[in-house]
């Protein structure tokens, strides 16, 4: 059987006399010895009033009757259409509607009308150094990573298909190093706000802060979840706006160790609640008469936030600064990486790292305060010069 060529078919405008014009998308099927010819409307000059929409509309047609071409030259936004369609739905909801506004709003609109064989690596380098937001700042770093590794991820997606034989992403260079060093909780900080909270604002800040649970894994947990005998919880969901769906990797689907305290804050929060079966979110919306989880943002915004207000902390808390706080501190009573790994779910131990990088005053000291004590030890130098005794009498300071 000969092999499909790829097709690009064609568009145009049909006029109509007492309907509004549409879009038709012309292309041929081989069916057999024989070749058919198909039309095919897009839509109406209303729904698409400019080519440009009416030729994005079509990107999807095109993959659609190419399935199975024997060349395929696609551009960007047609490979950009076939990853969504057969890649981007095995990933968390939320990874999933992230990279659907990547691509909507930085790479298409560059990229889009590229050939693959026209993305040059240096040109996307120097694209991404200078990339905005939509409120035309300057995108962080993280950002323009991602975007980068999302760029990266197409063209190994059309080397899996045969339809590229590089990847120039490979060998773009950047750095997702943060703008700022994120905020963390003392433990004295974190022992103030527990008494300034509700109690299911004080369940939700004790659970974060002492599993390190992400945001959308922790509103996701049902009261099944909770395994009261053994003391873990079952990390099985997460919800992003409102939509439940995979936890973020598949390490993050692990048991996680929950403290006797907690546990016993959670029987209570439980025998207390309106909704305490065993399908019932444990924190459950109640407008929404437990159907949906509670907003987790209107939590940290009306009572967390203020809380932290009142006993004087002016940090930049979300979320996730209980999640880092909880590593931090991990790192300063000595637990192996490894262990914080696990303890984080973290599929790659270079995040971890990278946690443990962020600086700790007391750890430096005391580690500074062992070296000096060694160096001007009498032992050493039953002598030391005068000049260095001022160092002798610092590190021995509280």
């Amino acid at each position: 059987m000969k092999a499909q060529r790829y097709q690009r078919g064609s568009l145009s405008l049909r006029k109509r006399k007492s309907l509004p014009d549409v879009w038709e998308f012309r292309h041929y099927e081989e069916v057999g010895n024989k070749t058919a010819y198909k039309k095919q409307i897009v839509g109406d000059v209303i729904q698409f009033p400019k080519r440009k929409d009416a030729e994005k509309a079509v990107a999807q047609l095109r993959v659609d009757i190419n399935q199975g071409a024997e060349h395929a030259p696609m551009n960007v936004e047609q490979l950009a259409v076939h990853y969504q369609e057969i890649e981007l739905p095995s990933k968390a909801y939320s990874t999933q509607e992230g990279y659907k506004n990547y691509l909507k709003l930085h790479v298409l609109p560059k990229w889009g009308q590229h050939s693959l064989s026209a993305v040059k690596a240096v040109e996307v380098e120097a694209w991404l150094r200078g990339l905005k937001t939509a409120k035309g700042k300057t995108a962080s770093p993280g950002t323009k990573t991602k975007v980068r590794n999302l760029m990266s991820a197409l063209f190994s997606h059309a080397i899996r298909y045969e339809w590229s034989s590089r990847n120039p992403i490979s060998s773009v260079r950047s750095s997702a190093k943060r703008l700022r060093t994120p905020d963390i909780l003392t433990t004295e900080e974190f022992q103030a706000l527990i008494p300034e909270l509700s109690q299911r604002a004080r369940v939700i800040v004790l659970l974060a802060g002492s599993t390190g649970l992400r945001r959308g894994e922790m509103i996701a947990l049902r009261w099944r979840d909770i395994d009261f005998e053994s003391c873990q919880a079952d990390v099985q969901h997460s919800i992003w706006r409102n939509v439940e769906g995979d936890t973020k990797t598949e390490v993050s689907r692990k048991p996680v160790p929950l403290p006797p305290f907690v546990v016993e804050e959670l029987k209570q929060w439980r025998e207390g609640s309106l909704y305490n079966s065993e399908d019932d979110f444990v924190f459950p919306s109640v407008q929404k008469n437990g159907k949906q989880a509670i907003s987790p943002d209107s939590i940290l915004k009306r009572e967390i936030r203020p809380a932290l207000q009142r006993i004087g902390v002016t940090k930049q808390v979300g979320y996730h600064t209980f999640r880092h706080s909880l590593a931090t501190l991990l790192g300063e009573l000595g637990v192996s990486i490894k262990t914080t790994q696990e303890l984080l779910r973290h599929a790659n131990p270079n995040i971890t790292m990278r946690i443990y990088q962020q600086a700790v005053s007391k750890q430096k000291r005391a580690a500074q305060k062992l070296a000096f004590g060694a160096m001007f030890s009498d032992g050493l130098q039953s002598n030391p010069p005068a000049h260095n005794s001022g160092a002798r009498e610092m590190w021995t300071l509280p």
